[in-house]
């Protein structure tokens, strides 16, 4: 089964096409600055152990361009994949907020798609965004199955002390406004493969997704318990670009002394704090180039985002009552074996001990880093956010078809 995995963002697509059930991708690739000067697309076709990569430089204007110029690569030329649109057999969409009404894959409908809509507020920068390519995806991919994958699903298992905040009711019934989450499909991906490595379906896990955007998850039994991210993905952990969590009179001094707007106080918090406020970059790697040249700008910035992973560590080790296992994933939290460390430091009260050398030595897969002593383990485990897609898709139709036949 050709299952095609779309990952949109405001100004980008990712994709891969999967023949499920196998793991590894046919074909991936990621469309650039649509709408922008510049725009590209670079597209990669895996044959065995070969690969072949394809650049296409021109502009795009929209994503409904962008996505035609993937169904041309994947179906025309020598590197093509698939004969036509219909030998694809389902679609699936990241859709970042699906507030509470979705907490599994789901077939796409007219009436889900309204939902969707109704959540453009909640996520004004990629809701609508995951709507566009979906009614682009129906007309391109007319004969397949259109499936929505939310964010926020794997996090509608929180109960109500952590998923409501202490304001009147009324603002959580006719508003809506609760925790929901973030990266759902992320730590879902990765605590599942921790759970299949430790052999402990009961296991209790804190699971660390460290990118642009960061957030930290409690996980027992296999399910969420509690996540740093909130009504939107502006709270909790240092981000690239996002503060993270700040009092809220911040906000209200910043308005009655400084006269700031609400689209100022926007546009500082998620776009100009975090890393880049603190240190000068967005990106963890330029932060420690800094740090290496002696930017004490740069050495707060890493030691104020380790700092905040710990205060959670330790918030999320009560909850649980304990953990059986730490997971360290996406880009930071892959990649980087400074952080990793600065992190684990002196968490021994907690059973929590790195072998350095296993850090500092780690090249990919899922890894124990963990010290012999240590009586939590300590994994490495590289998310993939596409493949978890297209398996919730590849189960949920395989479950249609059973109960039919």
């Amino acid at each position: 089964m050709n299952i095609l995995v779309i990952n949109s963002g405001s100004s980008s697509i990712k994709y891969q096409l999967f023949k499920m059930p196998v793991k590894s991708p046919i074909s991936s690739g990621l469309v650039e600055r649509i709408g922008i000067q510049g725009s590209f697309i670079k597209h990669t076709v895996f044959k065995g152990t070969e690969k072949t990569v394809i650049e296409k430089s021109a502009f795009i204007a929209d994503h409904a361009e962008g996505l035609k110029q993937v169904l041309l690569l994947l179906s025309e030329g020598e590197n093509a994949v698939v004969a036509s649109p219909d030998d694809i057999a389902a679609v699936g969409h990241r859709v970042v907020h699906g507030g509470e009404n979705f907490s599994g894959p789901t077939l796409i409908s007219q009436e889900v798609k309204e939902e969707i809509r109704k959540l453009f507020s909640l996520a004004p920068l990629h809701n609508p965004v995951n709507l566009k390519c979906i009614e682009v995806a129906e007309e391109t991919f007319s004969k397949a199955k259109q499936v929505a994958i939310f964010d926020t699903a794997f996090h509608q298992t929180l109960p109500q002390q952590a998923f409501r905040y202490a304001i009147p009711e009324r603002y959580y019934r006719n508003e809506g406004i609760r925790v929901y989450g973030f990266h759902g499909t992320s730590h879902k991906y990765v605590s599942e493969q921790a759970i299949a490595y430790l052999d402990k379906k009961d296991a209790k896990i804190i699971s660390i997704h460290l990118g642009n955007g960061c957030s930290i998850t409690a996980i027992k039994n296999g399910k969420s318990v509690d996540t740093s991210m909130g009504f939107g993905p502006l709270s909790g952990l240092v981000m690239g670009t996002r503060s993270g969590d700040i009092d809220p009179s911040v906000i209200f001094h910043l308005i009655e002394h400084s006269g700031y707007s609400l689209s100022q106080l926007s546009t500082l918090f998620n776009k100009q704090s975090g890393l880049l406020g603190l240190g000068g970059s967005s990106d963890m790697r330029d932060i420690r180039k800094l740090v290496s040249e002696g930017d004490e700008a740069a050495v707060l910035a890493v030691e104020l985002y380790a700092y905040r992973i710990k205060k959670f560590i330790g918030a999320y080790a009560a909850i649980l009552n304990g953990i059986d296992a730490i997971i360290f994933t996406a880009g930071v939290g892959e990649n980087d074996r400074d952080m990793r460390a600065a992190v684990c430091t002196e968490l021994e009260y907690l059973g929590i001990e790195l072998d350095t050398e296993q850090n500092s030595n780690y090249s990919g897969g899922i890894k124990d880093i963990s010290g012999a002593d240590s009586k939590v383990k300590v994994l490495v485990i590289p998310t993939n956010e596409e493949y978890e897609i297209a398996h919730q898709c590849f189960n949920l139709l395989a479950q249609q078809q059973f109960s039919v036949e």
